[in-house]
């Protein structure tokens, strides 16, 4: 029987490393989303709306990396501040499409500007072509596992 292979020490495993980056990513942006009353699903509910107005709970829930369940929670609190509209009744299936208000809008744009100061803090020490090729590298990896 052949030796198995294992993770060996964290320091030297690619998935701690990036399991550590995306820890540190989130607690950052919700560190810098607290002012704005804004969770990172919340942000990312709003960012999705932006760019597909009309998504539905289930599409918005796989967007932003949340449960169905914990996405309804998201649209309804941001529903309650006036952010988000969804009709009371859906239009063809179960969907209720959601989009975003004027104040919806203009707090993402606060939001957005928030994120990127915080993707720039975390991309410092890489140069553009370093960050280009750190970018390529992500998306190579979820192909690979894709």
């Amino acid at each position: 029987m052949g030796q198995v292979e294992t993770v060996g020490s964290l320091d030297e495993s690619v998935g701690y490393a990036l399991k550590r980056a995306a820890a540190a990513l989130r607690a950052a942006m919700d560190a810098a989303l607290r002012p704005l009353e804004l969770s990172v699903p919340q942000y990312a509910c709003l960012e999705l709306l932006a760019r597909q107005p009309g998504l539905s709970n289930a599409e918005l829930a796989r967007g932003a990396f949340v449960t169905r369940q914990s996405m309804n929670l998201v649209l309804r609190g941001l529903q309650d501040r006036g952010l988000v509209v969804r009709p009371e009744t859906a239009p063809h299936g179960r969907a209720l499409p959601s989009s975003l208000t004027p104040a919806g809008g203009e707090l993402l744009r606060a939001a957005s500007a928030t994120v990127r100061a915080v993707e720039l803090r975390m991309l410092t020490p890489f140069s553009a072509d370093d960050q280009a090729r750190l970018l390529r590298d992500l998306a190579a990896c979820v192909t690979a596992l894709g």
